[in-house]
């Protein structure tokens, strides 16, 4: 059974730790840095990202998890998962972990109020389009040349990305009953990447 770590130190990490659990694979809590040993897998659940990265540095997490995705484990970051793992926080600087290369926009969208709903293809699930919640949302404004978009809003914007065994979503796929792209980083990013050695 697939060990996926989920970092549980603020946010929506309970939802992830269910959606993996219904696909079969064993969620793992990580609060320490010794939590990080043995996994398939991590999850950087949505949340509050200038929190995230406070008790990252409390916790003695960043310099552990710089290790692990240097060493090539398959992450998962959604909303400001995704901001830990950017290259790059547009008019902040680095991002505390810099797993792929893409720059984001920190609530580029607006407050909690101007969170939204939308429908987003994404070629890689096929049909029908996911349904994805967006609430303070970061805004992903420049990809790197090795990153392949994977899923876009209706306008073009690219709201999922992915480089090797990286995947940055700046939605919540664990609010909604649609397990597809969870499904997709069990199946074609963490078995792929643990069958091939593949960073």
């Amino acid at each position: 059974m697939q060990r996926i770590g989920i970092l549980a130190l603020q946010g929506d990490f309970r939802e992830h730790a269910r959606a993996i659990a219904r696909l079969g694979a064993e969620p793992v809590e990580v609060r320490l840095p010794d939590q990080l040993a043995d996994l398939a897998g991590l999850i950087l659940p949505g949340g509050e990202s200038t929190t995230m990265r406070r008790l990252l540095a409390d916790y003695a997490l960043l310099e552990p998890l710089r290790e692990r995705l240097a060493a090539g484990l398959p992450v998962l970051g959604t909303c400001a998962g995704a901001i830990l793992l950017a290259r790059e926080i547009a008019g902040e600087g680095p991002s505390p972990l810099g797993g792929i290369d893409i720059v984001v926009s920190r609530n580029a969208y607006g407050r909690q109020v101007d969170s939204f709903e939308a429908d987003v293809e994404v070629p890689a699930l096929g049909k029908p389009p996911l349904h994805a919640v967006f609430i303070r949302a970061p805004r992903i404004v420049e990809i790197g040349p090795g990153v392949e978009p994977l899923a876009r809003l209706g306008n073009g914007e690219v709201v999922a990305a992915r480089q090797g065994a990286r995947l940055a979503l700046t939605f919540h796929p664990e609010l909604t009953d649609d397990l597809r792209l969870h499904q997709y980083f069990l199946r074609q990013i963490v078995g792929r990447d643990n069958a091939s050695g593949a960073a």
